[in-house]
Formats: structure tokens, sequence, C-alpha cells
């Protein structure tokens, strides 16, 4: 979507990004309108979004809706919101998980559940506000380059909002993640190439076609902000009080450090304590470049060719890593991978502790609380929360030679006893 798409409308609507203000460098600082760009005109950093909230109570944000709406004053998005067609995403469990805690030995642990969203994943948070900005921006086209889950989220989204749709995915996706897309789109695009390749063909796209809102490319810093309503839903549960500890996945990165900006925003708002928490970024060990230039100890990120069975996960160049590292370096935390059998070891271990079935993102980053336990990073003795950002469901690939039926027997009590189930 260029600038003359919102040129042709000629002015926004009062209030269609809420109590936004501006897109802010994260580099320079330098501010630009709002509207559909996500790189800065002056030393193409990257664009997100500045605000200029109101006083927000905690008793108004109790009487919102049980999703990520009732903290709409805190996102881009207009007070109408709720009226527009949408999947409500958000208010998704936090699970005390005493059970995964005693496996790990770690004193106060939980799992912010987000395979409870409408598509199964966390991507239902970022793309309601993506939505929101193409709306408000008059888009025709609502797209998006993906590893799966995204793609899932932003083809449900779109049927429910009634405007067209197109996704693009790596033509080697996980088969049940292509299903999650078609069965919302008949405009599922395989491309030939890693999730690096189709992001770049989607960057050309947006750069090329007017109408079309890339929801992370050209409303980028709309979208991203949707990963903040992790961090408000969690400070809320816990109390309204700030984890300890909390340990999060990393693919582009930007979760990792909006969940970080939620934290800020709530103590500067007066709603939680201002007090030290640690937070650690989670990868596969076969697409790992954040971890690896954190273990370096170097402030750049070189980019890698994925390997790994955590597709969700596979983004060899992330877009937000070096503030990755700028939040685990601030924080005190680290940025941590596994290996593939140790992910598909997690999916099990979360699995037959809690109850809740986890794909590999969510494999990866329980995977890596282990390690950080068993590697002394992490204290066992704070309040921690990790996040599993989507269901089993959609990468039964991944551990389908792992589990199965013990025995086979005959439909009698005898073979009972003799098969010696316990």
């Amino acid at each position: 979507m260029s600038a003359a798409t919102v040129e042709a409308k000629k002015t926004l609507r009062d209030g269609a990004f809420g109590h936004a203000t501006a897109l802010s460098c994260r580099e320079c600082g330098h501010q630009i309108e709002l509207g559909p760009h996500y790189a800065c005109p002056e030393c193409f950093g990257p664009l997100e979004i500045a605000y200029d909230f109101p006083e927000v109570t905690k008793a108004e944000i109790e009487a919102g809706p049980r999703n990520i709406w009732r903290y709409k004053a805190l996102l881009p998005v207009p007070s109408d919101i709720e009226q527009s067609p949408n999947m409500e995403p958000g208010f998704t469990r936090l699970l005390k998980a005493n059970n995964l805690g005693r496996e790990l030995g770690i004193d106060n642990l939980w799992v912010k559940d987000d395979s409870t969203n409408p598509t199964n994943s966390f991507k239902d948070r970022v793309v309601a506000c993506a939505l929101s900005a193409a709306r408000e921006l008059d888009a025709k086209v609502f797209a998006c380059p993906s590893t799966g889950n995204l793609a899932n989220a932003v083809a449900a989204a779109g049927a429910r909002a009634g405007i067209k749709t197109v996704v693009f995915i790596p033509s080697n996706l996980e088969q049940p993640k292509q299903v999650n897309s078609a069965i919302y789109t008949e405009n599922l695009i395989a491309v030939e190439g890693n999730y690096d390749d189709v992001n770049k063909l989607a960057s050309e796209i947006a750069g090329e076609e007017d109408g079309w809102a890339f929801v992370n490319v050209n409303v980028r810093p709309y979208y991203a902000e949707g990963s903040k309503t992790l961090g408000y839903e969690i400070a809320e549960q816990l109390g309204w009080r700030l984890p300890d500890q909390i340990v999060i996945p990393v693919a582009s990165g930007s979760q990792l450090t909006k969940v970080d900006k939620a934290f800020q925003e709530l103590i500067k708002l007066g709603l939680v304590e201002d007090k030290p928490y640690r937070v650690f970024g989670a990868q596969a060990e076969g697409c790992s470049p954040v971890s690896a230039a954190f273990k370096a100890g170097v402030d750049a990120i070189r980019p890698v060719k994925p390997d790994t069975i955590a597709k969700s996960l596979a983004i060899g160049n992330p877009a937000d890593g070096i503030y990755v590292l700028d939040v685990c370096n601030r924080t005190g935390g680290a940025v941590e991978d596994v290996t593939d059998d140790q992910v598909r070891d997690a999916i099990v271990l979360l699995a037959r502790t809690e109850g809740v079935f986890t794909e590999t993102a969510g494999g990866t980053t329980v995977g890596v609380l282990k390690k950080l336990v068993e590697t002394g990073q992490l204290d066992t003795s704070l309040e921690t929360v990790v996040i599993n950002t989507g269901h089993g469901l959609k990468t039964l690939d991944a551990i389908s030679d792992r589990v199965g039926a013990r025995a086979t027997i005959a439909p009698s009590y005898d073979a009972f006893v003799a098969a010696k189930i316990i």
C-alpha cells in the first residue's frame, strides 16, 4: 500500500488509530505521520507507534470485553473497534504449571497458553491490530508472508471481515498449517524457498501494488503492537504484577520486544509496581542467529539459512533480532537455543505434565526453559512465566514417531493382566 492510497482517501477519520500520535524511528527518533509506513525516511530504521496515553485505570480495563479490546486505549485502534467484525482474540488462560515446575525444579511456574486463540496461535492478536489499520487505510487486499500461523490468522480474519486475503507461505510448510489457511481463503500461494525468500517477495509486491496491506510489511508497526496484549494479560492475570522471569520464543523477535514494551507501559501508567524482571529468548538450534549473537557478545545479527522442525520460528534474518539482544541484556536475561530432539522431548513433557499440546515453537520455548534451569541461567526460586504460542495439532509430524499405542491387546481381562500395563 503506497502513500497514494492514503492520499486518495484524503483524510483519516478522527481517532482512527486511537491514542497513537505518530510513527517514531527506533534508531534516530525521527517521527512521521501515521500511515502505511514501516521504514524511517531519514535513516531507514524501523518505525513503531508513539502514543499520548490517557489516564487508564484497572477498573476500566477489567470492565472491558474478555479479549484484547479491553486494552484498546493502549493500542493503535479506534474506540469503536468492537463494532467491526473481527476474531476477538486474547485473554487466553494463564495456567499454574505445578507439575511441570516440579519436573524442572521451578518453585513458581506459569504457562501462558495462547493455543486457545481463534486460529490456535498468538498471531490472532497481531492480525487483529493489523486488520484495524488496514480498514482505516482503506486497503483492498489483506495479505502476509508467513511461516504458517500468521497465514492461518490472516486468512480467517479476512474472511470474518469480508476483505480479500492473499497469503504467501514457503512451499515446504507443514501440511496442517497449509490446510488451516486454505480453508479460509482460495488465495494460498506457495513460494519456492524459505521464509526470508517469501518475505522478500512480499516486500516487493507491497512496494508496487496499491491497496495491499501486508500485515508484517507495510502495516507492521500496527501489527506488532498486538503482541503487547500478551504482556498486559500476564500482568493482569497475575493480579496486576509483573513476573520475575519470562521465557518467550524468538522468530522475528517482535513478540519478545513488545511484551517488554507492555511491561514498561504498565509501569509508566502506574498499573503495576516498578520492579526488576528478566526476559529470556528461545530459539531452535537450526535457526538461532539471535542466540548465537548473544553468546558471542556481539550486537549484530548474522543471518542464517534455517534448518529446523520449528518452522514457525525459522526466520534466518530476524527484523527485531538486535532489539531482542537489547532487552535480554538490559533485563539480565539471555537467549538460548535447543536441538530439534530437545524440542520434541519438550512437546511431550508439557503435554504429559500439564495437558497442554504445543506446537514446535512452544516445544522450543519449554526446551529452552529446561536448558536455562540445567545451566543455572534461570533462578528456580523466582516466579516464572513461559509462553506457549500455538497448538500442537498444527505440527503433528514433529512428534508422530515419538508417541503412539504402547501395546495392542486382545479384548479380554486376561490379556490386560498379561500386558502388565501398570
